[in-house]
């Protein structure tokens, strides 16, 4: 009995608190409605992560079979590394093997051990006192190195040149007919701006 009157007093002061809150300028109360759910919305169940893509094109291009590019985008973060690096790794050492070549460091000074270390966890790091952007600074004078993704990172040509570039960028750049071009997938960025104040911010579909 104690228990429900403790309740019931509890409740009366908060819905007082409520009541007596109120703009002090026109003395009016603020109102909140709650959102709308869309009509036909269910969410009942349970739900399953069934992607990930914090850095584009990743498994895509480093993940093994269908299968195992599927686990990978419902395993979390915490785990990627351990079930994932040595697969990442193996493979951009195979892919440089079929041009003849080793991996060597890339235009950021990281080895293939490294590199692979950082793509195999698919999540964004954040720099607070940093640039956010998956590629700061230029080729010739980095600053830092996937700490976030804005609308204009062409992030699949940097991931390439993280890949292929070798120490200046530019190594598989199509220098001579023999030599492949793999720092980048030809597609422009298209014409057109980003938008500033309207979600999604993007530019128009072409």
């Amino acid at each position: 009995m104690k228990l429900h009157t403790l309740k019931y007093l509890l409740a009366g002061i908060v819905l007082t608190g409520f009541v007596s809150c109120s703009n002090d300028d026109d003395n009016t109360p603020i109102t909140v409605e709650p959102e709308p759910v869309p009509a036909g919305v269910d969410f009942s169940g349970t739900f399953a992560q069934q992607d990930q893509m914090g850095r584009a094109a990743i498994n895509t291009v480093l993940g093994g079979t269908s299968a195992e590019k599927n686990t990978f985008n419902v395993t979390i973060p915490s785990e990627m590394v351990a079930g994932f690096q040595a697969d990442f790794l193996n493979k951009a050492v195979a892919l440089h093997g079929a041009f003849g070549v080793e991996y060597e460091q890339n235009i950021l000074g990281l080895d293939a051990q490294t590199l692979t270390t950082i793509l195999a966890s698919d999540v964004l790091q954040v720099a607070p006192e940093g640039p956010t952007t998956y590629f700061a600074g230029t080729l010739d004078a980095p600053t830092s190195v996937l700490t976030g993704r804005t609308l204009s990172d062409d992030v699949v040509d940097v991931s390439l040149i993280l890949l292929f570039g070798g120490m200046d960028g530019q190594k598989y750049n199509g220098q001579t007919p023999e030599t492949p071009i793999l720092v980048t997938d030809n597609v422009s960025a298209g014409t057109g701006a980003m938008g500033t104040s309207t979600f999604p911010y993007l530019v128009s579909p072409q």
